[in-house]
């Protein structure tokens, strides 16, 4: 009798601990903040949708940021742009430290238009493998690996992110587009990039890994 309430236990403990579950609550940005330069306020960058879709106006420049943090985790988002296709990104592990312009220290995976799955530290972030941009060129950009695998412009593109002890791989739409080593830092909030484009989310949604 003990092992079955062992073995149920330890069962219950691996369900609950891979899990996943909404970043976003699907009525409003409790758990999440905006900074922007100049400052705005959440209203005027961010609506919610029917179906729990985020709209965003995509300006002023800044981001959006949970205000909890995470280390080990895979992260499931959708995206589309909802006018002319633009720039945009998921940050990645943003800590406190220096900001490049209105960009945290964090390691960006690309969403802009046609570069969907390229890598970008920001702001002093670091890994292990070689940039593919020119050196001292801005911004520096490690670029995918595989053939552009984003959809056409109105449909909803996928991207699905595991971070685990220093690594990050990113796959776009089911393709592995980009894998590094040695990411500093290695944990920090996700957040959203606003760089000019209008775009919508939906199911954001995080598995913690112990």
């Amino acid at each position: 009798m003990i092992k079955k309430i062992l073995w149920a236990t330890a069962v219950l403990v691996t369900m609950q601990s891979t899990s996943a579950a909404p970043l976003f609550n699907g009525r409003n940005f409790d758990g999440w903040e905006l900074q922007t330069t100049p400052a705005t306020t959440m209203d005027q960058v961010f609506s919610v949708l029917p179906q729990g879709v985020i709209a965003s106006t995509g300006q002023p420049g800044g981001f959006l940021a949970t205000t909890k943090s995470y280390a080990n985790f895979k992260l499931h988002v959708e995206w589309r742009w909802s006018g002319k296709p633009g720039n945009g990104g998921v940050l990645l592990h943003i800590s406190d430290g220096p900001m490049d312009r209105v960009w945290p220290l964090s390691l960006q995976v690309q969403t802009k238009h046609g570069s969907a799955g390229d890598l970008l530290p920001m702001a002093g972030a670091a890994f292990a493998e070689p940039l593919t941009s020119a050196p001292g060129a801005e911004p520096r950009i490690k670029g995918k690996i595989a053939a552009d695998s984003e959809l056409a412009i109105g449909q909803w593109n996928v991207a699905d992110i595991v971070a685990r002890d220093g690594t990050v791989e990113v796959s776009i739409n089911g393709v592995v587009q980009n894998r590094v080593t040695a990411v500093k830092p290695a944990a920090g909030r996700i957040g959203f990039q606003l760089e000019g484009a209008p775009y919508e989310l939906r199911n954001i949604e995080l598995v913690e890994q112990p």
